[in-house]
């Protein structure tokens, strides 16, 4: 015969995993937060702006990448209008050196549509880069928007990431963030 003390903390340890079995799993999130880089013609890189995506998904997949939208070619982007695009993604180094102005939680399936937005400005077909209309801003835009994030382009902004980011920041007061100087 078990000692009644004994007894009850075996029915209490039992209740307990038998709680934890029942229970639903934990949600999990993914943060995208957003980046500039301040660039430098003597550094070889223009001004930028793009997303990390670090978290857990739901099922317990790990989720750390990061997505920029860049031309194939400056020079080409520069001088003819519309040029060949890319995905970019930056190295943990360059990250670093980054301004990361604010951070947005997303679900699994909001994840989903930010990693879908990704891949179809990635397959667009022909040329879809265009420093006015498609530039890097209007990529990080995109991915703000389906965030739920208020993220429009104006003109005074189509080439300053870092500029442009702290107007996001001003567009949305929920964020709690503050601007980057």
């Amino acid at each position: 015969m078990i000692p009644r003390p004994l007894s009850r903390l075996v029915a209490s340890i039992l209740l307990a995993l038998a709680t934890l079995a029942a229970a639903p799993p934990a949600l999990a999130d993914v943060d995208v937060h957003f980046h500039s880089f301040n660039g430098s013609v003597l550094w070889g890189r223009y001004p930028h702006t793009f997303v990390v995506f670090d978290g857990t998904l739901d099922n317990g997949t790990r989720v750390y990448e990061n997505y920029g939208f860049s031309a194939r070619s400056s020079m080409e982007a520069i001088s003819s209008g519309p040029a060949e695009h890319m995905i970019i993604t930056e190295t943990d180094d360059t990250i670093e050196q980054t301004n990361r102005h604010f951070t947005v939680t997303v679900s699994d399936q909001q994840y989903r549509r930010l990693l879908a937005t990704v891949l179809a400005w990635r397959d667009y077909p022909g040329e879809y880069y265009d420093l006015d209309e498609n530039n890097c801003i209007h990529f990080v835009a995109a991915l703000a928007r389906v965030a739920g994030l208020q993220a429009d382009v104006p003109e005074e902004y189509l080439r300053r990431p870092k500029a442009w980011l702290n107007y996001i920041t001003r567009k949305n007061p929920r964020l709690g963030a503050q601007e980057i100087d």
